[in-house]
C-alpha cells in the first residue's frame, strides 16, 4: 500500500477528502509568504515617510536638529519632494512666544533678518547666530494644490557664567526655606545642582541611606532647594553649580545658613512687655483725668428768650403831665 506524506494511498487514486487536505497544506505556505511581502511594503513605507524620500508630497531636512556656538554660522536645509513641481513655494517661520514671525516670504528674507539670512537651493543659511535665534524653524512647501512642511530646532551654544544664588541666612525651626539659584546666560538652559558644604545633594535623598532623613527636594530644572520643614541639621554653608552643554560648570559663592530654633523666652517677654505698656498708659491718662490736667467740654448756657409785648392799644392818645409811658417791652 503506498505511503505519501503521512497519507496511505490505495492504488493510484485518492478519496476526494484526502485531495483536498493535501491542498490545503500545499496553499499554507504561500499564505504566510504573502503575509510577510504585506508586512515588509507597510514597514517600507513608513521608512520612506518618516525619511522624506520616495512618498509623495513630502517635506524632509538633512538635519532636524542644529547646534552650533554663538556668533557662528548655521545652515537650516529643507528638501520637498518632486510632487509639489519644479518651482514650488518656499516659507520660513520661526516659533517664538506661541507666535510665529516670517523669516523668509515671498522668496527673500524679512526685514529684520536681511543681511543675517541668505537663501540656499535647500535652505537658508545664518552667517552669525545669536543666543535670539534659539528655538524652532519651520519650512513650509506649498506647489500643486498640496502643503508640506518640516521643522528644524536650532540650538545656540552659550556656556553657563556664575550664577546668582539667593540663600537665607537665619531661618527657624520647623518653619520653611527655600534656596535659588538661576543663570540667564546659558543656552540651552542649564541644569542645577547644590552642595552642602563640598558634599553633593542628590536630587532624591531617599535612595542614599546617608540622607533618607533629609526634608529637602530638589529642582534641577528651576534651580530651587526647599526645606519644609527646617530641621537644626540643615544648618550648614551651601552653594549651587549650573551646567549645560555648550561649556564647563559654574557655580556661585557659598553662604550659610543658619537654622535656629524659636524663641519662646523672648516672644513671651515681648508680650508682658507690651501689656505693661498699655497699663501705664491707661493708669496716666486716668491720674490726668482725676486731676483735671486734661480737657473737660464746657456746659453750654441757655440763651437768653426774648418777650415782645405789642403797643397799647391806646397808643394814639398824648402822654400826660410829660410823664412817660412805656407802650412796649422787652423782657430778657
Amino acid at each position: 500500500m503506498p505511503y505519501l506524506g503521512g497519507i496511505i494511498l490505495q492504488g493510484s487514486s485518492l478519496t476526494h477528502s484526502t485531495a483536498a487536505e493535501r491542498n490545503r497544506l500545499l496553499e499554507k505556505p504561500k499564505d504566510l509568504i504573502d503575509e510577510a511581502d504585506m508586512l515588509v511594503s507597510v514597514y517600507l513605507l513608513a521608512v520612506l515617510a518618516s525619511t522624506g524620500v520616495g512618498g509623495a508630497f513630502t517635506v524632509g531636512t538633512d538635519n532636524s536638529n542644529v547646534k552650533v556656538r554663538e556668533n557662528e554660522g548655521a545652515d537650516l536645509t529643507c528638501k520637498p519632494s518632486a510632487d509639489f513641481g519644479s518651482t514650488p513655494r518656499v516659507e520660513w517661520k520661526f516659533n517664538v512666544l506661541n507666535a510665529q514671525r516670517f523669516v523668509v516670504f515671498d522668496g527673500k528674507p524679512t526685514e529684520s533678518y536681511a543681511g543675517r539670512v541668505v537663501l540656499l537651493n535647500n535652505g537658508v543659511r545664518f552667517n552669525k547666530v545669536t543666543r535670539g535665534d534659539y528655538g524652532e524653524y519651520e519650512c513650509e512647501v506649498s506647489g500643486n494644490n498640496n502643503f508640506g512642511k518640516v521643522i528644524v530646532k536650532l540650538t545656540v551654544l552659550v556656556p553657563v557664567e556664575a550664577p546668582v544664588c539667593n540663600i537665607p541666612t537665619s531661618v527657624t525651626t520647623n518653619g520653611k526655606a527655600i534656596l535659588r539659584c538661576s543663570d540667564k546666560v546659558g543656552s540651552p538652559p542649564p541644569n542645577y545642582k547644590w552642595y552642602k558644604g563640598d558634599t553633593l545633594l542628590p536630587e532624591d535623598p531617599k535612595k542614599f541611606p546617608n540622607f533618607k532623613n533629609s526634608t529637602y527636594r530638589i529642582n534641577p530644572i528651576n534651580g530651587n532647594l526647599e526645606f519644609s520643614p527646617v530641621t537644626k541639621a540643615d544648618s550648614g554653608a551651601y552653594y549651587c553649580e549650573a551646567v549645560n552643554s555648550a561649556g564647563p560648570a559654574k557655580r556661585c559663592k557659598a553662604v550659610r545658613m543658619e537654622v535656629e530654633d524659636v524663641n519662646t523666652g523672648g516672644i513671651v517677654a515681648a508680650v508682658i512687655v507690651s501689656l505693661l505698656l498699655v497699663a501705664l498708659l491707661i493708669g496716666g491718662l486716668w491720674y490726668a483725668n482725676k486731676k483735671g490736667y486734661l480737657p473737660t467740654r464746657s456746659e453750654s448756657k441757655p440763651k437768653p428768650s426774648v418777650i415782645y409785648q405789642p403797643p397799647s392799644s391806646r397808643g394814639g392818645e398824648e402822654e400826660e403831665d410829660g410823664e412817660f409811658r412805656q407802650k412796649s417791652s422787652f423782657v430778657v
